[in-house]
């Protein structure tokens, strides 16, 4: 029987839906369920990451030395993962997260910039972690172009490369050329995340592990930022009627989701609008506040504004591009 293994991001990815405010003792209570339900990995801190709680992404409720220190004291099977963003993150997090009881570190970096994440992967592995690279935004470019980030990646020395469909934005078929292709290439072994704009988390991910893919990310509800992840409960009972193992008490897991993590949600995971026009236009979720400022200003409609930003391939730190863009649509419609 194949095996898929699971990372529950909830208590990471989760936090941006609830403005990253999870209690320490909160994240240890929905850590503790996770625990006993057999989810193998478990992944924690402020929704940026490690040094993510800050001005410009939010402070959290707590410091991730606090978010840790609950969640691995009441870990006894799981392996406890962080989430590293060279630029947010430093070197001296990582070493903090090592000593915290992290075994797992993933390095995030956008699908065209792995080179920023030599450091960050050699000192997790002289750390003695399992080290991921994470490749977001992978909808942006072709699946050779992946390929070629990822094999920076594995050169670097991970175990695990991760097809990150940050935005949502990948219909199944994009999602098995790009898994497919590392898959055919790499010998590391291969992880999708899925994010759910365009209600395809369930099934980009089942598209991933067709073509290759043997690491999974889900959240319990599908908590996430705007439209959600894939959801746990959901993923693993369906890979439980497909006949892949997962090593997860799904009534367990169930349980965790309706009694503990749901109690503390701020509201409903949804695909609202806004959430839905980030997938359609592929692009980061960060220009949203941008977009609709720029909206109001020139009184175009922000959904113009967001699919242009996409087509225009936007990336983070361009956000001044958005009033470029909302200028010349005004322009446009006044002829």
């Amino acid at each position: 029987m194949t095996s898929i293994v699971i990372t529950d991001t909830t208590l990471r990815d989760g936090m941006h839906a609830v403005s990253h405010q999870f209690t320490p003792e909160q994240m240890a209570s929905v850590a503790r369920g996770l625990d006993e339900a057999g989810v193998p990995i478990i992944e924690a801190s402020h929704g940026d990451g490690l040094g993510g709680s800050s001005l410009q992404y939010g402070f959290a409720a707590a410091s991730d030395e606090e978010y840790l220190k609950a969640v691995s004291a009441v870990l006894k099977r799981s392996q406890l993962a962080v989430l590293l963003l060279p630029g947010i993150g430093t070197k001296v997090d990582l070493e903090m997260a090592a000593d915290h009881g992290a075994k797992v570190a993933r390095v995030a970096t956008h699908v065209t910039e792995a080179d920023i994440s030599e450091q960050h992967i050699g000192l997790a592995k002289k750390l003695g972690m399992t080290a991921v690279g994470f490749l977001m935004m992978a909808h942006m470019v072709p699946p050779e172009k992946v390929l070629e980030q990822a094999r920076l990646m594995e050169s670097y020395g991970v175990d695990v490369v991760y097809c990150t469909d940050s935005a949502g934005a990948l219909l199944p078929d994009g999602v098995k050329a790009r898994v497919g292709l590392l898959e055919e290439n790499l010998k590391t072994a291969i992880g999708f995340h899925a994010h759910n704009n365009l209600s395809l988390a369930i099934g980009n991910s089942l598209a991933a592990i067709e073509a290759g893919a043997t690491h999974i990310d889900v959240t319990l509800r599908g908590l996430g930022g705007g439209a959600g992840n894939a959801s746990a409960e959901a993923m693993v009972a369906v890979l439980s009627k497909m006949g892949l193992e997962t090593g997860i008490d799904l009534y367990r897991l169930m349980d965790v989701a309706e009694d503990v993590l749901q109690p503390m949600m701020h509201r409903p995971q949804q695909i609202s609008n806004t959430g839905l026009m980030l997938g359609y236009a592929g692009v980061y979720s960060s220009f949203l506040l941008h977009t609709y400022r720029a909206a109001e200003k020139y009184n175009v409609d922000p959904r113009d504004i967001l699919i242009e930003l996409g087509r225009r391939k936007i990336v983070g730190g361009q956000e001044d591009i958005i009033i470029d863009v909302a200028h010349e649509l005004a322009s446009r419609r006044a002829g």
